[in-house]
């Protein structure tokens, strides 16, 4: 009967170790059933799974590996493993797998203990953890730093909600951002990304800077702020804020657009999404002037947004067409991920408000960015503190593969 081997080996790396090492079990006909590998500041940690056929090979292996390991200066360690333990470890291959990314600026051992230690609570094992940011430089830190990590764990959860609602108030509580999610076929071919316009790809509320130009901002921004809280239904508190503008010169909008500021970013987002084959398109209950001038700045495929009526050169206080509120959102979703002939899970929505809710509910990933907390609350993931390149690495994508603006 043939023997299984866990072989551990560690030590400083260098080119060509795994050569040699593979090279010796090469030497002795084995197959490897496992292999995994991570390397931290240029120290190796590699395991290797091995099926020795005849058991008589293990002490010639093992003596070969052994003189091979204080040649390299590294360390080797094997553990015999049964075949009933072997087996029930490939059984396990069914547990269901979940991803966890931690986001923030910085990230301290106490802060990845407490994600660990619900983890741990709740049965799910972390198999592997993966930097996604690059090394932080002590010499010379950055203005705004980012840090992310993501961890990939097992096991078998009765309710996937309850982990949630365990993490959210985490998440405040020792101020980092923390996504679950499952890691399925989907979270790797997601490919369509949409974003809410106001407070999420620009640093403003459109309809609030409208107002301080009619001399109505104080009541159009009160009524904003219940709106975006959930407090106000939001077709009603729109039709109220524009009926307020009611008279504004249509040259406004264009004073407006041009003091707008993008989102820390926002740029770097669409860019990189962009190159990466992805369709991005905004989904807003803001205004289509201000929309059509985003979606040629940075290159939207899909905007739709509502469109303020204008006669005689003035705003009539009316909004042209069905207007685009939490429900309406939810139903372009839908609509832009049919024409792309995409399953919703393949989505991603963005957004920082309560009529967000329902596109975000739908998306294989809702994102609530710098939200209210009614929206975070309910949202899958959340940005609290970083620009909306943390989206990039909720994604899985890493700092090194993000693509800087053309």
């Amino acid at each position: 009967m043939s023997e299984i081997i866990l072989v551990n080996i560690t030590g400083k790396d260098r080119p060509g170790l795994l050569t040699r090492i593979t090279g010796v079990l090469a030497e002795h006909d084995l197959n490897v059933l496992d292999i995994g590998q991570a390397v931290i500041h240029d120290y190796i940690s590699l395991g290797l799974l091995v099926e020795i056929p005849a058991p008589q090979q293990a002490s010639s292996m093992i003596k070969d590996l052994l003189f091979t390991g204080h040649e390299l200066g590294i360390e080797v360690r094997f553990r015999p493993t049964t075949l009933e333990a072997y087996e029930e470890w490939v059984h396990e291959q069914g547990k269901s797998r979940y991803v966890i990314t931690l986001l923030g600026r910085k990230l301290s051992a106490a802060q990845i203990s407490r994600v660990a230690a619900v983890c741990s609570a709740n049965n799910l094992n972390i198999d592997v953890i993966t930097r996604l940011t690059g090394r932080p430089s002590l010499l010379n830190p950055a203005q705004m730093p980012k840090a992310s990590v993501q961890m990939t764990v097992s096991g078998h959860l009765a309710d996937e909600a309850a982990i949630r609602g365990q993490l959210l108030p985490l998440s405040m509580e020792i101020g980092v951002d923390i996504s679950f999610h499952a890691d399925d076929i989907y979270r790797r071919n997601r490919r369509l990304v949409v974003f809410d316009m106001d407070s999420t790809l620009i640093q403003a509320e459109v309809i609030d800077e409208l107002a301080k130009e009619a001399g109505v901002g104080a009541e159009v921004s009160a009524i904003t702020a219940a709106a975006m809280r959930g407090e106000l239904d939001f077709r009603q508190s729109l039709t109220r804020r524009v009926g307020l503008l009611a008279g504004l010169p249509a040259t406004t909008l264009e004073t407006v657009a041009a003091r707008l500021r993008l989102t820390d970013g926002a740029e770097l987002v669409a860019s990189t999404l962009k190159r990466l084959g992805y369709k991005i398109g905004i989904i807003s209950g803001g205004f289509d002037y201000f929309g059509r001038r985003l979606q040629t700045q940075l290159g939207f495929d899909y905007m739709h947004a509502n469109q303020l009526e204008i006669s005689e050169g003035r705003l009539t206080g009316r909004v042209l067409g069905e207007i685009i509120d939490g429900p309406r959102k939810a139903a372009l979703l839908r609509e832009i991920a049919a024409a792309e002939g995409l399953r919703l899970e393949q989505t991603i929505a963005v957004g920082d408000g309560a009529n967000d809710l329902p596109m975000l509910s739908i998306a294989g990933l809702g994102v609530a960015f710098h939200a209210k907390p009614v929206v975070r609350q309910q949202a899958s993931s959340a940005i609290s503190d970083m620009g909306l390149d943390g989206l990039l690495f909720l994604i899985g994508i890493r700092e090194r593969e993000i693509l800087l603006p053309a």
